[in-house]
């Protein structure tokens, strides 16, 4: 099998996990990350969630909390490569994520990184030379084409000379050290960052190790980039950071409807971490806080997430995640629809949205209520596009509801759902 076929593999099913970005920002702990996989293989792991991601900033031994720095100081090594700040994470004092990769693999779970598009600013400087590429950093380097929001990396230009080779031996390490997930940033900000894209994607598939590959964020992502996003990658973001406020989550639908017809084993459209449970502690939003999203709202959003196929990325910290929260996590019947064949939204009028998804034994359908007051609804299934039963099956309660002359009698809260089985 190639490598290329063994990260689709990999991701055949949308990816479940935890992201540090939302509770801790930049500035995750060693400590911080083992407690939340401990967590994870404690509470979660039955239910399918195996994946944990130190996000962005990993190399800094002061990051700063809640904001950047305005000049990056990051960990490298003769080769211009980041390294874990010791400072931080200890067990890297050898220079190496192999032993917190290790303590997570060992709780049966994945362990991923975060990383910025390019080269360090810092190995530019210093005129590093590039491993395997007969180059330096400052040969390779976009000096015009540098992220606009962070202030870690220069661009690299791939026409240079030697330039594949930084990516190389940047994800080589990363296979040493036994990352399986790395979430690649700015490249989708706009824009696209196509040869950046495809240049990583190679060094993948040169590293021999089946790492899935995440573009993030997806501001305004157009659906022009659909094939060369399936082809180089894994899953990619379809918006910018999502927070813990109605209105984001509300905007969610429209991209949620947009992408989800295109969802396809192997290359997800992620429609964003969930930031729900214990989140903001040394985030770059908010203070430190639970989520502001209502349990209900948090339903809506796990529904539409599920019925989408998006991958599940928990951006609380999850010791402290209330068990409201946390059950809304381990309900097995609505993480089955990640399984689903294909998804769509087939009513938008108003206030009202309802989606069906297509399984291997029926359909499911997702009833959405934007409205600000708690309605009672009438949904035909003839309108869900489902076959007439006696009844259907409440997902979410884990009862059945009758069927009356066609219809369903459903009382939905404010912001809320009701997720239904034929």
């Amino acid at each position: 099998m190639t490598t290329t076929s063994a990260r689709k593999l990999a991701a055949r099913r949308a990816p479940m996990g935890w992201n540090s970005w939302d509770c801790f920002g930049g500035s995750v702990t060693e400590d911080e990350v083992i407690a939340n996989a401990e967590f994870m293989a404690a509470h979660l792991k039955e239910f399918g969630w195996d994946t944990i991601v130190v996000d962005i900033q990993w190399y800094e031994p002061d990051p700063g909390e809640h904001r950047y720095n305005d000049v990056a100081d990051p960990v490298l090594d003769a080769w211009g490569r980041q390294l874990p700040a010791p400072n931080r994470f200890p067990s890297a004092s050898d220079g190496s994520f192999k032993a917190l990769a290790d303590r997570v693999h060992s709780l049966g779970l994945r362990f991923g990184v975060h990383m910025m598009r390019g080269i360090p600013k810092k190995a530019v400087e210093l005129d590093l030379p590039v491993l395997g590429g007969g180059t330096t950093a400052a040969q390779i380097a976009d000096r015009e084409n540098a992220c606009t929001w962070n202030p870690d990396n220069y661009g690299i230009d791939h026409a240079a000379p030697g330039a594949q080779a930084y990516y190389d031996s940047q994800v080589a390490q990363f296979a040493e050290w036994g990352v399986d997930f790395v979430k690649l940033d700015d490249v989708l900000h706009p824009p696209t960052q196509s040869e950046d894209i495809a240049a990583y994607s190679r060094a993948i598939d040169r590293c021999g190790r089946p790492i899935v590959l995440s573009l993030s964020p997806g501001k305004a992502l157009s659906l022009a980039h659909l094939d060369h996003l399936r082809t180089h990658s894994e899953m990619w973001r379809i918006s910018d950071d999502l927070w813990d406020d109605w209105s984001a989550l509300h905007e969610m639908f429209q991209r949620a409807a947009r992408w989800a017809p295109h969802q396809v084993s192997g290359a997800w459209g992620d429609a964003d971490m969930l930031p729900l449970g214990r989140i903001g502690i040394r985030a770059h939003v908010g203070d430190d806080r639970l989520s502001r999203l209502t349990v209900e709202e948090q339903r809506t959003m796990l529904t539409l997430w599920c019925v989408m196929r998006s991958p599940l990325m928990f951006g609380g910290h999850l010791p402290d995640t209330p068990a409201d929260t946390l059950d809304l996590l381990r309900n097995r019947e609505v993480l089955a629809l990640l399984d689903s064949k294909g998804s769509r939204e087939v009513v938008r009028d108003h206030s009202l949205a309802v989606w069906k998804a297509d399984l291997d034994d029926g359909a499911a359908f997702a009833v959405f209520w934007f409205g600000d007051e708690p309605a009672e609804l009438d949904v035909h299934l003839s309108d869900a596009g489902v076959p007439q039963r006696d009844s259907v099956r409440d997902l979410w309660r884990g009862v059945d509801v009758p069927v009356e002359g066609g219809k369903v009698r459903l009382d939905v809260p404010a912001h809320g759902s009701r997720l239904l089985r034929v």
